[in-house]
């Protein structure tokens, strides 16, 4: 976990107490506070790390780093400084217990105290994603100290208050005020984007970076916030404020490190909410006799007159213009919305005709919205008056703009909205002017500009668009972002960080309108079905799988022939084939799969070919079906050197030496995944990142379990580790699976169960993290295989079973071999011999029928211990000699070196020693490194019984 730790210089102030670091002393209000040296030193390592969780045995080796004690003495340090702070007296909160787990300081802190950071971890938090503050915010100072306070005692603040009022302002500022808190692990998710409940929880998951892997993301949104230190600011939460509260709710439960401010029209009213009524801004009363210095005192007339000279106006502040400045603030409400866009109008109406302008409309405004909402009847107002003012060209592009939902580019607006009579300049002018009227927010995006109509104003502007123009605009920006998906398509599979994924996000939320569109209308089908096209591999590349489906799924059942074997359907086949294999297992993928591979051999384009064998090897492997997976990447290989591609060719690589691999041709094998390791890294936007990776990020832990199994136990170890590493270094979960799968056998191979054992842990909760459900039950049948191996045998052969089981349903069946194995061994020490041995048949049958040879040996192997046990010595004997010929024949010095040791200690137990040595030493002088391993320092004692 990231925290804050090490020394601090200057003081720190919480509440009426000011603690000096350097002079050890804490005072309250001035007056020294009685503290002993335990508790002070508590204190300080608490009031350090403010908001972040210290853990019982963190604290213990800091406050006693040279001493064993027992967790009593730190239960009585820390009610002593408790008792000292007054701690829970008053409503005063300065430390929080979380149980079993430890202590956080949650208390505010000011002052000049300055933390040093040291490096265990705390770096930045790459899915940070909040805007920068306004250099002045005007009249929110005492609701930002506030706030800060209930965040640090409320697992949820909710800022609630009427349209306008400037609650999103005001929790940007407050998140960048409390980012350095949370170590800048600060997320902002803006749901006002979003139109349907069902995508609150996957738009989070993605710009957490956690990819959405099934129909309920919220399990693995929860498993990756459950130890986190989170700020998460939900943004415009009205209009899915059921779904929000409910996915508040589960978070809190959950995570109870994690806050979250939301901002809403309404409560969550939920449990742990705190609710923050954020007013209007004070404006000054009715009173003739004011001056010009006691009106600008109140902050609506600040952000008023402010507002007014931001946009160019200069004139002379009098009393007489203050007054008025007043009653135009009272007019308004103290709505900072309907502030700015007033004051925005003084320089082009001056300050009394602007009233006067106010008066006429808003006025009218009030009295026919006596029944709705007060906010609703000014910002209404507000909307009318302002589109009255504007010029027929700044109306026409308003109007056109609200075909966007959410943020849209200059090159956006200019492809969708323009038309013959308005040109570019005309509507980038007309942009401006909106910018300037403050009717457009525009944002930065690195060194790109993004534009967005408030959701009222693009509300009101939907209202007056005529059907004809509704149609047009729809069928234009549908085409728009069809053309964009198929651009920056290729850059999604490189995009990990919440900065990165935001306006890709954005644009995506613009996509879902036109599909919803397009198949809203039989007339606008094509356009549907091409758009779809175009989608389905971007939402394959973010994990987007229930998407991917119901679109694809939804353009092939609206298909006509005339689309049939198109470039079209090619993708859509394979976006629907993918997504049932990764959401419902091997159910109606392959004939999608196949169908899109005959268009795309039909077409003849080497990269479109490679897009789908390429997952198609991934289904034959899935579902154990190891012989057409090597045919697949036979062709993949080929396909991909075709395309002359270097990401191509190294896909091709990984894809054929992994299949050949688990084919038990590991010579050729290790030459293919070699390759894949050895290309340099890729460009993002190369065509073998369709498939959400690249070749030399895989190809290290299938090439650590094939030197392991060519006789290389210490490089099995390093390639093992080393690819690990790297993985884990990208951040890439799927990545990092295969790598830890690879690594982990490789250790439980060796004996080196410790290892084995953490990395298996890794793998459960990454795993498990991102839905890739199968990696947790192949890593639960390698958590079974230690107990048996520890001498647990009846709980591990309990848990593979229901391992094996679970793989088999899901139609996942890469590992089950070995994982029969490992249930085979644990049979064998319970005495159930003859299950033992009907199992190695029928695992042994299956091996030949599917094609994983690479475990052929060892399960030979096995089945000559079942023969032994079974008091069948000579069979046993004849079964080891055909495991150590099938070992030599493949090349696997690992298994030929057991089944050799076993043959040995026959020998050696008929006495027949000299036969034994002759037969075991010449292989164990092959090895030339990993003699420490468990299968070498067993061949050794058994060699070491042959001498006489």
């Amino acid at each position: 976990m990231t925290r804050a730790t090490g020394d601090v210089a200057g003081d720190l102030s919480f509440g009426p107490f000011c603690l000096n670091v350097g002079q050890r002393l804490l005072a309250k209000e001035g007056v020294p506070v009685e503290l002993g040296a335990r508790a002070l030193d508590l204190l300080i390592a608490l009031a350090s790390a403010p908001n972040t969780l210290l853990s019982k045995s963190d604290l213990m080796s800091r406050i006693w780093p040279d001493v064993v004690v027992e967790e009593g003495n730190l239960r009585f340090h820390m009610t002593g400084l408790r008792k000292a702070l007054g701690d829970g007296q008053d409503g005063a909160r300065y430390i929080t217990t979380i149980p079993g787990r430890g202590y956080c300081f949650v208390a505010p802190i000011k002052g000049s105290a300055h933390v040093l950071v040291t490096d265990d971890g705390a770096a930045k938090f790459r899915h940070a994603n909040l805007p920068n503050r306004l250099e002045r915010m005007v009249g929110r100072e005492g609701d930002i100290l506030d706030l800060s306070n209930r965040v640090s005692r409320f697992p949820v603040v909710s800022i609630v208050g009427a349209g306008g009022v400037g609650k999103t302002t005001v929790a940007i500022a407050l998140a960048n005020h409390l980012a350095t808190t949370f170590d800048g692990a600060a997320v902002l998710a803006d749901f006002g984007t979003l139109s349907d409940p069902s995508l609150v929880s996957p738009a989070l998951a993605s710009m957490l970076g956690i990819p959405v892997g099934s129909d309920d993301v919220r399990p693995n949104l929860l498993a990756y916030l459950r130890d986190k230190r989170i700020l998460l600011v939900f943004d415009t939460c009205e209009h899915v404020i059921d779904t929000v509260a409910d996915l508040a709710s589960s978070i809190i439960d959950a995570a109870p490190q994690v806050r979250i401010l939301v901002t809403s029209r309404e409560a969550l009213r939920i449990e742990g909410e705190s609710i923050y009524k954020l007013d209007t801004l004070a404006c000054a009363p009715v009173d003739p006799e004011m001056t010009a210095e006691a009106i600008l005192s109140y902050p609506a007339s600040q952000l008023f007159v402010e507002r007014i000279a931001a946009s160019g106006a200069a004139f002379n502040m009098t009393d007489d213009d203050a007054r008025v400045v007043a009653a135009i603030c009272r007019k308004l409400d103290g709505m900072a919305l309907a502030l700015e866009l007033a004051a925005r109008r003084v320089e082009a109406y001056g300050l009394t005709q602007t009233a006067a302008l106010l008066d006429q409309h808003f006025a009218l405004a009030w009295a026919g919205s006596r029944n709705a909402p007060l906010r609703q009847k000014t910002l209404q107002a507000t909307l009318d008056w302002s589109f009255g003012l504007l010029s027929e060209l700044d109306r026409t592009v308003l109007e056109r703009l609200a075909v966007f939902v959410g943020d849209f580019t200059l090159d956006a607006a200019w492809e969708v909205i323009a038309t013959p009579s308005l040109d570019r300049p005309a509507l980038f002018g007309s942009i401006d002017s909106l910018v300037a009227k403050s009717l457009l927010s525009a944002s930065s995006f690195g060194a790109m500009m993004r534009y967005r109509l408030l959701d009222t104003t693009r509300a009101y502007a939907l209202h007056r668009q005529n059907e004809d123009d509704r149609s047009k605009l729809a069928s234009s920006h549908a085409s728009y972002y069809r053309r964009w998906l198929e651009q920056f398509g290729p850059d999604w599979p490189s995009l990990s960080s919440g900065p990165e994924r935001l306006p890709y996000f954005l644009g995506i939320n613009n996509v879902r309108a036109a599909l919803e569109w397009a198949f809203s209308d039989s007339s606008n089908v094509d356009v549907g079905i091409s758009l779809a096209a175009a989608a389905v591999p971007v939402f394959q590349a973010m994990s987007l799988f229930p998407e991917c489906q119901r679109w694809s799924e939804r353009a092939l059942s609206a298909m006509g022939d005339h689309h049939r074997g198109s470039r079209e359907e090619m993708h859509l086949q394979a976006g629907r084939g993918i997504s049932r294999m990764y959401l419902h297992g091997g159910r109606e993928t392959l004939p999608a799969l196949t169908r899109s591979l005959e268009i795309a051999e039909g077409r003849g384009d080497a990269v479109d070919q490679l897009k789908v064998l390429g997952p198609l090897n991934m289904f034959h492997l899935r579902t154990g079906d190891f012989k057409s997976a090597l045919q697949c990447a036979s062709r993949c290989s080929s396909v991909a050197e075709a395309t002359g591609e270097a990401s191509a060719i190294s896909l091709g690589h990984f894809f054929l030496g992994n299949s050949l691999h688990f084919s038990g041709k590991l010579s050729r094998a290790r030459v293919e995944l070699e390759a894949a390791l050895s290309s340099d890294p890729l460009p993002s936007r190369a065509p073998g990142s369709y498939v959400g990776f690249q070749g030399r990020g895989l190809a290290g832990g299938i090439l650590a379990r094939n030197l392991w199994l060519q006789g290389l136990p210490d490089q099995a170890e390093f390639r093992a580790r080393q690819t690990i590493k790297e993985a884990a270094e990208a951040d890439h979960s799927l990545t990092l699976c295969i790598a830890l799968l690879g690594g982990i056998a490789v250790f439980l191979w060796r004996g080196d169960l410790e290892s084995a054992e953490e990395h298996i842990n890794w793998l459960i909760s990454r795993a498990g993290l991102h839905s890739l459900s199968p990696y947790v039950s192949v890593a639960r049948g390698f958590e079974a295989e230690i107990a048996i191996r520890r001498g647990d045998a009846v709980a591990g052969i309990d848990s593979l079973r229901r391992c094996v089981e679970r793989l088999h349903a899901s139609n996942y069946e890469v590992f089950t071999t070995m994982l029969e194995l490992s249930l085979i061994e644990g049979l064998m020490k319970i005495g159930h011999v003859n299950e033992g041995f009907g199992r190695v048949e029928t695992a042994i049958n299956l091996v030949e029928t599917k094609g994983d040879f690479c475990y052929l040996p060892e399960l030979m192997r096995t089945k000559a211990h079942l023969l032994l046990a079974m008091s069948t010595a000579g069979e046993a004997g004849a079964c080891l000699a055909a495991a150590i010929e099938a070992g030599r024949k493949m090349g696997a010095k690992g298994w030929r070196l057991r089944s050799t040791r076993d043959l040995a200690a026959l020998l050696v137990a008929s006495d027949k020693l000299d036969d034994a040595a002759a037969l075991l030493r010449p292989v164990v002088e092959e090895f030339d490194e990993g003699h420490a391993t468990d299968d070498l320092e067993t061949s050794k004692e058994v060699l070491s019984r042959c001498v006489t």
